[in-house]
């Protein structure tokens, strides 16, 4: 494994009738493997195990994982439909000679290649993306012709099985319609969350949400999906939830790119708009959605290769003890699936394949040293904006181990230092926006790593060009001790300043450790 996972579990341990082979994904609160089926059975041959462990908490935490946990479940229980993840079955772990796997939870999911975030960090606009989104929207249609909204579209909750057709996923924040109303936990994406949402009261029993707020995530998750960007202008999460309440009060507009075609233009404009009650219905969304795909039902759109134990108790789907202190995002695999056997059609041709975080930047980063595989993409991506040549993403990743050991938690307020890349506040506010502006106001901590790490690298592009010619060294380490202090100071000390060359011997050795052979 690339990185330690929450629930380590061996390869071949037995839970039911289901063999543990290898794993997928991790994420904070649970790990997921692929397993294969020992015995036979109406079950597929192979599925994906969620293993969620037994942990503690406040009384107020475990209510309120109890009460995702019933959304899930009770939603599953209602729902068999083709674009909708299929759970199997819930299993909870017997095995006292085993203290960390004894009580964990494990969902048994119909298994998947890889999410729509995961595509979307190796293609931005991927060929697929049209049918893709039908799919999708055909998932939602389905959900509201339930009475249930989903609360929480985005590309991560969508995930493409082996056959390449897409399936909705991560029914925490789902809610069941009561009239014209759901309520839903108080919390979503901010991205993917309709302006009316974003200054909500929160009541008692969470936030009322309507349908109308799937809607408008689909309008945001089809323009990324369309065209690599955001609807809203902005460079953080944060810049784009102001843009979208100014946008709600009319004091600025939707930011829609030029290369949208005029069919899904107009779709968009009828997704995103200031008022719930202006949006378009998700029935007819559906049929302009198809038309524009130019499908004439949602299709699948790529066809890939593919091909009873011990330890354990088996219990009811709601049970209200050891499910609700382990239920955290049941069905998202958290970080992307790992890469199989290039696709091929049914006639025999490659296709392309899609690249998970855990493989991405393989050439130049290596995927077997530690680097974290939800962040590769920021890091490949931070490090590719840079025309530099020394601005590497093996420095990036280095760095970034030298400055947190990967933590993105980090708080080290004696130093005004927050974050993965350790950022002080007043400077990262000059290098937070991707068009070189600063940002109006100082940044406050935490700083997610989704902002981190491109800052990280556009500051990197704008050190390496001021060193002056000659230093002695490697460059990527000067300008690794020039992120710790400045340009003017590695130049003024005619290389790495003596109060910096541990930590630069630091990057040096994770430099080496990080760089794939053969590259420099």
């Amino acid at each position: 494994m690339t990185e330690p996972y929450a629930v380590p579990v061996p390869r071949g341990y037995r839970v039911g009738v289901w063999e543990v082979r290898r794993p997928i994904a991790t994420g904070a609160f649970g790990s997921v493997y692929e397993a294969r089926r020992t015995g036979v059975g109406v079950l597929p041959d192979t599925a994906a195990l969620k293993f969620l462990p037994t942990g503690t908490g406040t009384p107020r935490r475990l209510a309120h994982l109890r009460e995702l946990v019933e959304r899930e479940v009770t939603l599953h229980r209602r729902l068999r439909r083709p674009r909708l993840i299929r759970m199997y079955e819930t299993l909870i772990v017997d095995d006292p000679d085993r203290p960390a796997l004894d009580g964990a939870t494990v969902l048994v999911l119909e298994k998947a290649e890889g999410s729509l975030a995961a595509l979307l960090a190796v293609e931005p606009r991927p060929a697929a993306g049209p049918a893709l989104l039908a799919q999708i929207c055909e998932g939602l249609a389905q959900l509201h012709r339930a009475g249930w909204v989903h609360g929480d579209l985005k590309p991560a909750n969508v995930l493409l099985m082996r056959d390449g057709s897409a399936r909705l996923a991560d029914f925490n924040m789902a809610a069941e319609l009561e009239g014209t109303h759901a309520y839903s936990p108080a919390f979503s994406t901010p991205d993917y969350t309709p302006p009316e949402l974003l200054w909500s009261e929160i009541g008692e029993r969470g936030r009322r949400i309507r349908p109308s707020a799937d809607v408008w995530a689909f309008g945001v998750l089809a323009h990324v999906a369309l065209t690599g960007s955001f609807p809203l202008p902005g460079g953080t999460p944060t810049a784009r939830r102001d843009a979208a309440v100014a946008f709600a009060r009319g004091a600025d507009g939707l930011c829609l790119s030029p290369e949208l075609p005029s069919s899904w233009r107009e779709i968009l404009q009828d997704c995103l708009t200031r008022t719930h009650a202006d949006r378009i219905g998700t029935e007819a969304l559906l049929r302009r959605v198809v038309t524009a795909a130019g499908t004439a039902r949602p299709p699948r759109v790529l066809r890939l290769r593919g091909r009873r134990g011990r330890h354990v108790r088996r219990t009811r789907l709601l049970m209200s003890g050891v499910l609700a202190t382990t239920a955290v995002a049941a069905l998202g695999y958290g970080i992307g699936a790992l890469a199989h056997d290039p696709p091929r059609t049914e006639a025999g041709a490659t296709l392309p394949k899609v690249v998970a975080p855990a493989t991405y930047g393989a050439p130049e980063l290596r995927t077997d040293q530690g680097v974290p595989p939800s962040y590769r993409p920021l890091i490949v991506d931070a490090a590719h904006d840079c025309p530099h040549p020394d601005v590497t993403p093996a420095l990036v990743a280095a760095m970034l181990k030298a400055e947190s050991d990967f933590d993105p938690n980090l708080s080290d307020p004696a130093k005004d230092e927050f974050g993965i890349a350790r950022w002080t506040p007043r400077v990262l506010r000059w290098w937070i926006r991707p068009d070189g502006q600063p940002a109006a106001t100082i940044p406050e901590p935490p700083f997610p790593a989704a902002v981190s790490i491109p800052a990280m690298g556009r500051y990197l592009c704008f050190i390496a060009p001021n060193l002056k010619p000659g230093l002695p060294g490697d460059k990527r380490v000067l300008i690794a001790a020039a992120y710790r202090t400045s340009f003017r100071k590695v130049n003024g000390a005619n290389g790495v300043p003596p109060k910096y060359r541990d930590y630069c011997a630091r990057v040096a050795h994770y430099l080496k450790e990080y760089t794939p052979p053969g590259r420099k």
